[in-house]
């Protein structure tokens, strides 16, 4: 078998860079090597920290984009992806609502000018970008808040929250398209190493069509974990779908334009209807998508299956699948996939790889490129509304048991 397809040489793309921090044009701002984050939460483990020995990082330009950070729950997200160990950012400003927390993020991310709410941030004129890692109910708020102001945005997974906030989505959307500015969501999987692979070979034509889809994101909450407002407590499974949906969307660039869905009503007490603030019955939901190349994607989201925790997906086209293992497909196919180059990109030196894959470094230098190439990003707005909308809409049936509905389509304007 083609090198190309050796699992290990998979893991090396990852990257780990080692080397000082930066030292910022207004602040002084120092490397942070890793944030701790709680052990229960899954795909934090720092799974991409093999050295990419097979490219080096080549920078596109000198100058620092000035990035503020909002958010530093329990997750430690607005630290989590290497921004204060990107040689083209200058973090120039933190905040979080509880002092003790932004002290802290101001703390590990060497950066010396704290503001107490993002709603004071955005004001800050020297500020150019900002990474919104708050609670995800206020995620589109924010957004919307920063891309206001004039300024880049990069948020956390996902877009919007639940039903009530699909206008937000359409607010969103049109405000990117009206400002030209730059909106990426931070979707992990995207930079997965299997993902990563896909996109490649589906761009070069490998799969042909996609037939079918699966994508996967088990994750047990027996307690309900800690968060701002009690949120994550009893949450709808599709109110979170992005990690599996991704191993679709982020491998073809497409959108699923109709679902049916159904729903576990689960034991655990904090996923009974009478015990959470979104009345949710269910602890997993099972969507089925129509895509809109015509195929079929299976997208699950599960809270209450114990002992197994993944965020993993397949992909079958007409030509070849990725099904938990390396592409294997018809003879044209298998000839052109060994001309591909499936290694993931580099990073800069003592840029961290970070969890969730080895994806975290990965999603902020795609950001600071779209940026400095004036570019769309990877994970664009359209993609990522395709992403979080279907979810919500996937939720809705299967609070209908399983009806089919029609999915709202989001489509970049280039």
């Amino acid at each position: 078998m083609n090198q190309l397809f050796d699992r290990r040489n998979f893991i090396r793309s990852a990257g780990l860079g080692v080397g000082a921090g930066i030292l910022g044009i207004q602040y002084s701002c120092r490397s942070v090597k890793s944030v701790v984050v709680p052990p229960a939460i899954h795909g934090f483990e720092d799974t991409g920290s093999t050295p990419a020995t097979a490219k080096v990082w080549t920078p596109v330009s000198e100058r620092k984009i000035r990035v503020g950070l909002v958010g530093y729950g329990v997750c430690r997200f607005a630290a989590q992806f290497g921004f204060q160990n990107h040689p083209n950012v200058e973090v120039v400003a933190v905040s979080d609502l509880i002092p003790e927390r932004c002290a802290e993020l101001a703390r590990v991310t060497g950066c010396r000018k704290t503001y107490p709410a993002l709603e004071e941030l955005v004001k800050d004129p020297g500020i150019e970008a900002v990474f919104v890692a708050t609670d995800a109910p206020s995620h589109a708020r924010h957004c919307l808040e920063v891309l206001n102001h004039g300024k880049h945005v990069a948020c956390a997974v996902p877009a919007i929250w639940g039903s009530d906030q699909l206008e937000y989505a359409d607010k969103i959307f049109e405000t990117v398209k009206r400002t030209g500015l730059k909106y990426m969501m931070y979707e992990t999987t995207a930079y997965h190493e299997d993902a990563y692979g896909m996109r490649q070979i589906f761009n070069a034509g490998g799969f042909g069509k996609l037939i079918y889809s699966e994508g996967e994101y088990f994750h047990y909450f027996d307690t309900a974990l800690d968060s701002f407002n009690g949120w994550r407590a009893g949450l709808p499974p599709q109110y979170y779908p992005t990690h599996s949906n991704a191993y679709y969307i982020c491998v073809a660039g497409g959108s699923f334009t109709e679902v049916s869905c159904m729903g576990n009503r689960s034991i655990i007490p904090h996923l009974m209807p009478e015990n959470n603030p979104y009345k949710n019955p269910f602890g997993s939901e099972i969507a089925l998508f129509r895509t809109n190349e015509g195929g079929m994607a299976r997208m699950t989201v599960a809270w209450d299956i114990p002992g197994y925790s993944c965020e993993c997906g397949r992909v079958s086209g007409e030509k070849g699948a990725w099904w938990n293992s390396p592409f294997k497909g018809l003879t044209e196919s298998n000839e052109l996939v060994k001309t591909l180059d499936l290694l993931k990109p580099p990073l800069p030196p003592g840029m961290p790889a970070g969890g969730h894959g080895g994806s975290h470094g990965l999603l902020t230098e795609e950001f600071v490129r779209s940026i400095l190439l004036d570019r769309k990003p990877l994970v664009d707005i359209a993609m990522s509304l395709n992403m979080t909308v279907s979810g919500v809409i996937a939720h809705q049936s299967a609070l209908k048991d399983g009806e089919l509905l029609k999915i709202p389509q989001y489509k970049y304007w280039e």
